[in-house]
């Protein structure tokens, strides 16, 4: 049985309220013109907290086994979300705090539609 779990419900706009607000605080602090560049920098190397924090769905996948002999375990989470204007679908790395670690892969669609019937095959 498949369990498909809200965070919240949330309209596309709001979605992007992540990217927005990165964009703004990058502007107040470097100037008009230099956050959208910088904004694409950051959610370069922060993919994974960008993608977690953006997410609308969530489903536990089950345990992440590491190569690396971990002090804690950490879980394989699908979700679902919409960052910087494109819909998305990812497996994420989380541990028992709900803190991401990293990815295991990450797919972008263009409609909400082909975003949720990718979600629903994620295994």
């Amino acid at each position: 049985m498949t369990m498909f779990q809200p965070i919240g419900i949330v309209s596309a706009k709001d979605t992007d309220h992540v990217m927005a607000t990165l964009v703004a605080g990058l502007e107040i602090e470097f100037g008009q013109g230099a956050g959208e560049a910088l904004a694409q920098r950051f959610l370069e190397a922060e993919e994974s907290d960008f993608l977690w924090d953006a997410r609308v769905l969530e489903r536990w996948l089950g345990t992440y086994e590491s190569a690396d002999e971990e002090d804690f375990e950490l879980d394989r989470v699908a979700i679902m979300g919409r960052l910087d204007g494109r819909w998305f679908v990812a497996v994420s790395i989380v541990d028992g705090d709900g803190n991401a670690h990293g990815l295991m892969g990450r797919r972008h669609f263009r409609s909400e539609r082909k975003a949720r019937e990718a979600f629903a095959m994620t295994h």
